[in-house]
C-alpha cells in the first residue's frame, strides 16, 4: 500500500493463501483469513490485475455468513462486503460506455450488490443488480465469449427476485435467458454443464408451482445430461449428483405412489450417498449433503414403515450440525431437516415426542411448549404448510402439562407461566381462516379456549353410551374419575413432603386413568372418546340455531357462523383491528364507569356512540349474513362465542340508535331482530344439552345476602325485598326455599346449589382480579368462591339467575379461559344462567327481575318451568324497563347456556 510495489501484493495474496489453508472451515479465524485474503485480492483487481476479481465475491460472502447478525464482527464483515461495493462503483466509472471492461465491471457490482441483498433482504439492491446485469447482456451481442455468462447471472438475479416476490414472469423471464445461455453453449463439458444445471433448477421451481409435469420431466433429462458431462473426477460432479437427486425426490412426492415412482426415490437416495463419498468428510458443502439424503430417507421411511431410515436420517442431520462451526447459518437447514425427521416419526407412530425432536425424559413439558411456539412462530412467519399441525402440537403439549397438575388453581399457574401462548386459540383460528378452512379455525379456536373447564370436565363425562356396551370399563371408567377428581384438591397443602406425596399418588391414578381411557378407545364406537372433537362434532351446539365466534388477533378480527346444518359461515370485519378493539373495550370500560355520576334519565351518549361502533362494524354485517345468507327468521335464538377483547364487549347491544331514512321510528338493533346468549365454546353449550334429558321434581332457592360478614361489602338495602318479589312470581306448585340473613353462608348456599333445581342470587359478587378462581358471592361469614362451585357437583341443577355485580366477565390475564362466576355455575351443571358484564344497582335490579320473571312463567305447561325460555326473557325484559332503568343497567344482564 506504501510503495504500490504489485510484486508485494502478490506476496501478499500468496501468503493469505497460506494462512487460510492453516485455518480450515470451523477455525475461528476462518472468517478472517479469508477477509484479508479477499482485500488483498481486490487490491489487484482495482490495480487492473483482471484475474483476481473472480473470487474476491465468493470470499467475502463466505466471511459474512461465518460472522451472521449478532456476531462481533459482523460489522467488519459488512463494512467489507460496503466498501467492496463502493470501490467498485469506481471501477465502473472508470470503465465509461464503450469501454472494453465495462460488461465485467457491471456484472461484478451487480454481483456485489446481490451479495448484500442476499445478507439484508434489501429490494433494492435487488433490482439494482438486476439493471446492472440487464445491461451487461446488451453490451454483449450474441458473438460475445462472455454473452451466455451475463446470461446466466441476469436470470440468477430475476430468479432471486421471484424467489423474493413471487412474480411468475420473473421466473419465465429466467427460463428464457437460461435456454439462451445453453443454446449458445457448445457441446461438450467445458461450459455447457453449467448451463443445463441452472435451467434444471429453474425448471424444478417452475414445476413447483405450477405442477407442469413437463417441466419436471425436462428438468430431470437437464440434470442427466449434465451429468454425463461431469464424469468421476470432475470436481463439481457432486453437485450435479445432489442437483438430479433433489428434482427426482420432488417428482415421486408429487407422483401417485407406485413402484415406478418409488425408483425415483430409491435412486435419489443412491445419488445422494455417491455425491457423500465423492465429498469427503472435510468438503465445505458436506451439510448440504447430509441433511438432503436426511431427507430423502424421512420420505421413503413415511412410504415403507423402516425404522432403519428414519434412524440414519436423525444420524446424518447430527452429523451435519457437528460439521458446521456454532454460529454458521446454514445449521438452520440442519435443524430444519432434523426436525422433519422426527416429524415424519410423528406422522407414521403418532407420537408428540417425535414431533419436537426432543424424545429424552430430562426435557419435559415446558420445554417442549416452548419448542412448540417456535415452531409456530416460524411457521407463520415462513407461511409454513406445518402451522395449523404446530398449533395443534402447543394445545397438545399444554393439555399434557397441565393434565400433570393436581390442582385447579395450580393448572391456572402453569398455564399463566407461557405467556406468549395467551393468543394462541385465536391465532391458530386466524391462520386456519388464511387458509380458508373454516372447520379447521372452529376446531382450533375450541381446542385452545376453556382448557381449564376441558380438563376438569372430563372426569364428568356422561357414560350412558359406555354403560350399555361395556359396563365394567364404564364402572372403572368411573370410579378412577371420580378418585382421581378427589385427589385434584391435594396440591393446595403447604407441606411439601405430604404435597410431593400427593403429587405421586395422582400421577399414578392419571396413568390409570389413561390407561382407561385407551381401552375405551379401543372399541369399535368409541374411536374419539375424549379427544378434542371435530367440526361436526362441534356443530350440534348449533342444533337450535347459530353459534357465532367472533375471533380478535392481530392477523385479523372477523366472525365464523356455525349453522345448524352445512358449511360454516366467514364474516370478515374489514373495519376493525385487534388495536381498534381493545380501545373499543377500554372505551366501554370508560363510559360505564361514568355513568355511575349520572342522573338515571340523562342520556347515555358516550356508551350510546360505542353501542353504534359495535352495531355498524361488527354486529351489522353478521346479521346480514344471518338473514340474507341463512335466511333466518326474526327472533330467533342465536348464540355468541366470544374471543379474546370480545368477551369484555357487551355484543347483544349493539344498537345503531338511528332513526330509519323514512323517519318512521327507530333502526332495529340486534335484539329487536334475534335473541342472543352467549356460550363460553361450543363444547360448554353441547355439555349443558346433554344434561336436559333428566327428568327431576323441580325446587326453586332464592339465596339473597344483604348483610355480608366482615370485609366482603357494604350492606344491600334491597336484596330482601327481592327475594320476596321472586317468592311471589314463581309457579305456586313449585317448591320455594328463602336462604337470606344468618342463613345464607358460605356452605348453606353450596348445599342449595347441590340440592335445588332453580337458584336466584341476590348478593355483593366480586371479580378476583389477581386470583379469578377466588372471585365470589358474599355470604354471612365467608365467601363463596367460584372454585368452591367449581368442586360442587350439581346434577339437578337448570337454571341460575345471579343478580350480582361482575358475574359474567372473565380474567383480564387469560380471557379465553372464560373463568368467571356464571360459567362456574355452568360448569357444575346449571344449563342456563343469567349473569352481569358489570356493577349492578341493587335497588334497579327489582325492575329488571320483576320483568324477567313474569316473562319467564307466563303461559307454563303444567306448571313446569323451562330453562329455555330465559334468553327470551332476558330480551323482554331489557325492553320492558326502559322507562324505569338506564341503558348501562338494562344491558349488564347476559344470558349464557341453553
Amino acid at each position: 500500500m506504501t510503495r504500490k510495489g504489485v510484486s508485494h501484493l502478490n506476496n501478499a495474496v500468496k501468503h493469505f493463501q497460506l494462512i487460510l489453508a492453516c485455518c480450515p472451515v470451523g477455525h475461528p479465524d476462518h472468517a478472517a483469513a479469508l477477509t484479508n485474503l479477499a482485500w488483498a485480492r481486490l487490491e489487484g483487481y482495482i490495480r487492473q490485475h483482471h484475474q483476481h476479481i473472480n473470487n474476491v465475491s465468493s470470499l467475502f460472502r463466505e466471511a459474512l455468513a461465518l460472522r451472521p447478525q449478532g456476531h462481533p464482527d459482523h460489522a467488519l464483515s459488512l463494512y467489507s462486503s460496503n466498501e467492496g461495493i463502493h470501490l467498485r462503483r469506481n471501477v465502473l466509472e472508470l470503465c465509461p460506455p464503450g469501454h472494453q471492461y465495462r460488461p465485467g465491471a457491471l456484472d461484478n457490482l451487480a454481483r456485489a450488490v446481490w451479495v448484500r441483498f442476499d445478507q439484508h433482504g434489501s429490494i433494492d439492491d435487488l433490482e439494482e443488480s438486476i439493471q446492472l446485469r440487464r445491461e451487461a447482456v446488451s453490451l454483449c451481442p450474441e458473438e460475445h465469449s462472455s454473452r451466455g455468462t451475463y446470461l446466466n447471472n441476469l436470470a440468477f438475479s430475476l430468479k432471486s427476485r421471484f424467489d423474493h416476490q413471487d412474480k411468475f414472469h420473473d421466473l419465465d423471464e429466467a427460463i428464457t435467458l437460461y435456454e439462451e445461455a445453453l443454446r449458445l453453449c457448445p457441446v461438450g463439458p467445458e461450459s455447457r454443464d453449467l448451463s443445463l444445471s441452472n435451467l434444471g433448477g429453474a425448471l424444478l421451481i417452475r414445476f413447483n408451482k405450477r405442477g407442469d409435469i413437463d417441466d419436471i420431466t425436462r428438468a430431470i433429462s437437464l440434470h442427466r445430461e449434465a451429468l454425463m458431462l461431469r464424469p468421476s473426477g470432475n470436481s463439481s460432479r457432486y453437485t450435479t449428483l445432489n442437483n438430479l437427486a433433489v428434482t427426482l425426490k420432488t417428482r415421486f412426492e408429487n407422483s401417485h405412489v407406485s413402484e415406478e415412482s418409488a425408483e425415483d426415490l430409491n435412486e435419489a437416495i443412491d445419488l445422494y450417498r455417491e455425491s457423500l463419498r465423492l465429498q469427503g468428510h472435510d468438503h465445505p458443502d458436506l451439510h448440504k449433503t447430509l441433511f438432503n439424503l436426511s431427507s430423502a430417507l424421512c420420505t421413503r421411511f413415511t412410504r415403507t414403515r423402516r425404522n432403519e431410515d428414519v434412524k440414519e436420517a436423525i444420524d446424518l442431520c447430527e452429523e451435519s450440525l457437528l460439521a458446521l462451526p456454532s454460529l454458521h447459518p446454514y445449521r438452520y437447514f440442519s435443524y430444519m431437516r432434523l426436525q422433519e425427521a422426527y416429524l415424519s416419526c410423528y406422522r407414521v407412530h403418532n407420537n408428540p415426542v417425535d414431533l419436537l425432536a426432543s424424545g429424552h425424559p430430562t426435557y419435559g413439558f415446558p420445554h417442549r411448549i416452548v419448542t412448540a411456539r417456535n415452531w409456530v412462530t416460524a411457521a407463520e412467519e415462513h407461511s409454513h404448510t406445518s402451522a395449523l399441525e404446530a398449533y395443534n402440537t402447543c394445545f397438545d403439549l399444554l393439555d399434557s402439562h397441565l393434565a400433570t397438575r393436581s390442582s385447579t388453581i395450580s393448572r391456572r399457574e402453569a398455564a399463566a407461566a407461557f405467556r406468549n401462548t395467551r393468543s394462541l386459540p385465536v391465532d391458530a383460528a386466524s391462520c386456519a381462516i388464511c387458509l380458508d378452512n373454516l372447520r379447521r379455525a372452529i376446531e382450533l379456536v375450541e381446542r385452545g379456549r376453556g382448557q381449564q373447564w376441558s380438563l376438569t370436565s372430563r372426569l364428568r363425562s356422561p357414560l350412558e353410551d359406555l354403560e350399555s356396551t361395556n359396563p365394567i370399563l364404564a364402572h372403572k371408567f368411573s370410579e378412577l374419575s371420580k378418585r382421581l377428581s378427589d385427589a385434584q384438591g391435594s396440591a393446595a397443602s403447604t407441606d411439601r413432603a405430604a404435597a410431593d406425596r400427593a403429587a405421586i399418588k395422582y400421577r399414578k391414578l392419571t396413568k390409570q386413568w389413561d390407561a382407561a381411557v385407551a381401552q375405551i378407545r379401543d372399541l369399535p364406537a368409541f374411536s374419539r372418546f375424549l379427544l378434542p372433537p371435530s367440526y361436526a362434532e362441534l356443530q350440534v351446539a348449533a342444533c337450535h340455531g347459530p353459534v357465532i365466534i367472533l375471533i380478535a388477533s392481530e392477523c385479523s378480527c372477523s366472525a365464523i357462523i356455525v349453522p345448524t346444518s352445512g358449511e360454516p359461515r366467514h364474516v370478515p370485519f374489514p373495519r376493525i383491528t385487534l388495536a381498534d378493539l381493545e380501545q373499543l373495550k377500554d372505551d366501554f370500560a370508560m363510559a360505564i364507569r361514568h355513568t355511575v355520576c349520572m342522573h338515571p334519565r340523562e342520556p347515555r351518549e358516550k356508551l350510546r356512540r360505542r353501542l353504534r361502533v359495535l352495531w355498524d362494524d361488527i354486529m351489522l354485517p353478521i346479521v346480514n349474513v344471518l338473514q340474507d345468507d341463512l335466511k333466518l327468521q326474526r327472533q330467533s335464538r342465536i348464540w355468541l362465542c366470544p374471543t379474546a377483547a370480545f368477551t369484555s364487549i357487551p355484543l347483544h347491544a349493539a344498537n345503531p340508535f338511528r332513526s330509519k331514512a323514512d323517519r318512521s321510528g327507530p333502526e332495529e338493533c340486534l335484539e329487536d331482530i334475534f335473541v342472543c346468549s352467549y356460550t363460553p365454546t361450543l363444547s360448554a353449550l353441547i355439555r349443558s344439552r346433554q344434561k336436559m334429558e333428566t327428568c327431576v321434581t323441580q325446587t326453586f332457592t332464592a339465596i339473597g345476602q344483604g348483610e355480608p360478614g366482615a370485609g366482603q361489602g357494604e350492606v344491600l338495602p334491597a336484596v330482601n325485598s327481592e327475594l320476596k318479589l321472586v317468592q311471589k312470581l314463581i309457579p305456586p306448585n313449585v317448591k320455594f326455599t328463602n336462604l337470606s340473613k344468618d342463613d345464607a353462608t358460605q356452605a348453606s348456599a353450596l348445599d342449595a346449589l347441590r340440592h335445588n333445581t332453580w337458584v336466584h342470587l341476590a348478593c355483593h359478587g366480586k371479580q378476583d382480579l389477581e386470583q379469578p378462581y377466588n372471585s365470589s358471592f358474599a355470604m354471612r361469614d365467608t365467601p363463596l368462591t367460584l372454585l368452591d362451585i367449581m368442586e360442587n357437583n350439581s346434577p339437578q341443577a337448570e337454571f341460575a339467575f345471579l343478580s350480582a355485580c361482575h358475574t359474567a366477565v372473565g380474567d383480564e390475564e387469560t380471557p379465553d379461559e372464560a373463568v368467571h362466576l356464571a360459567a362456574g355455575l355452568q360448569f357444575s351443571g346449571f344449563k342456563s344462567v343469567v349473569g352481569t358484564l358489570w356493577g349492578v344497582n341493587d335497588a334497579l335490579a327489582k325492575h329488571f327481575v320483576k320483568a324477567f320473571y313474569e316473562k319467564m312463567f307466563e303461559d307454563l305447561e303444567d306448571g313446569v318451568m323451562d330453562c329455555t325460555k330465559a334468553a327470551h326473557a332476558v330480551n323482554y325484559a331489557r325492553d320492558s324497563v326502559k322507562t324505569k332503568v338506564p341503558l348501562e343497567q338494562r344491558i349488564v344482564f347476559v344470558h349464557i347456556g341453553v
